[in-house]
């Protein structure tokens, strides 16, 4: 299997994409925004369609869109009241954008299921190239501001009381989720995107309490997802995004028994 470079290329790129997952999934959950990375994702769509359009690599075009819409959407959705709303409508808008954009793009049914369901296996060199750089960008920015993002997203009222810059430290973390989602596409696609961000970590924390020991956990069970679905979907031909998304899905159910369990 390791002797095809499109295998060693995808197992680069998705041992890095779940790292990240995995650490941003775990602030994801805590600051209660998964509603963001489904968003972002039908965002990403869009960029990803805009990107083929105009004959740009996909994730150029996905970084683009997530990016200057991510604090946009944030600042939309911060009244609860309205945040259905707004996410219905944002959604709306860019899932026919996408649509039109492929439209006009001309391309093939296999350039929007690659981007529907993500395409890792037949991602290039340079492109593996571009996805590290990008997922130590996110792990950098998260090491540089750990303390206070840890603070703001698990104590909030106590981050507020000692004088955190929140508006900072919360528009920081739409951009490193937008960068994130626009990784993270390129194993489950963007229909799926929520898997890897939410399902590792919603999991994680019903096995540990700590906040790193959180984040190792989800980053453990995000490997095991996209390693578990690169091996089967290479043995059967099937989807990798298939493989993954269950085997997140059986992780989170066997992480919700044993809370049942423990508690019982």
């Amino acid at each position: 299997m390791f002797s095809l470079s499109f295998m060693r290329y995808a197992f680069i790129a998705s041992t890095f994409i779940a790292v990240v997952s995995g650490v941003i999934g775990v602030f994801v959950v805590a600051r209660n925004m998964p509603f963001m990375t489904h968003t972002l994702s039908e965002i990403g769509f869009a960029g990803a369609s805009f990107a083929l359009f105009m004959g740009w690599p996909a994730l150029n075009g996905m970084l683009l869109f997530t990016i200057l819409s991510s604090v946009m959407v944030g600042q939309l959705t911060i009244d609860e009241s309205r945040r259905e709303s707004v996410i219905s409508a944002v959604s709306a808008l860019f899932i026919g954008l996408g649509i039109l954009f492929l439209y006009l793009s001309s391309k093939t049914a296999s350039s929007a299921t690659s981007i529907l369901f993500g395409s890792v296996v037949g991602i290039s060199r340079h492109e593996v190239y571009q996805l590290v750089w990008l997922s130590l960008i996110v792990l950098a920015v998260v090491f540089l501001i750990y303390r206070q993002l840890k603070f703001s997203s698990f104590d909030p009222d106590g981050a507020a009381a000692n004088g955190l810059n929140e508006t900072l430290i919360s528009v920081t973390f739409l951009l490193l989720l937008a960068m994130s989602v626009s990784v993270a596409v390129q194993i489950v696609g963007t229909l799926l995107i929520f898997v890897l961000l939410t399902l590792p970590a919603a999991s994680a924390k019903y096995y540990t309490t700590g906040t790193g020991k959180m984040i190792g956990l989800a980053i453990l069970f995000a490997l095991l997802g996209v390693w578990l679905g690169l091996y089967l979907g290479y043995v059967t031909d099937w989807p990798v995004s298939f493989f993954t998304s269950t085997i997140e899905v059986l992780i989170y159910l066997s992480a919700l028994l044993y809370q049942r369990w423990a508690t019982e």
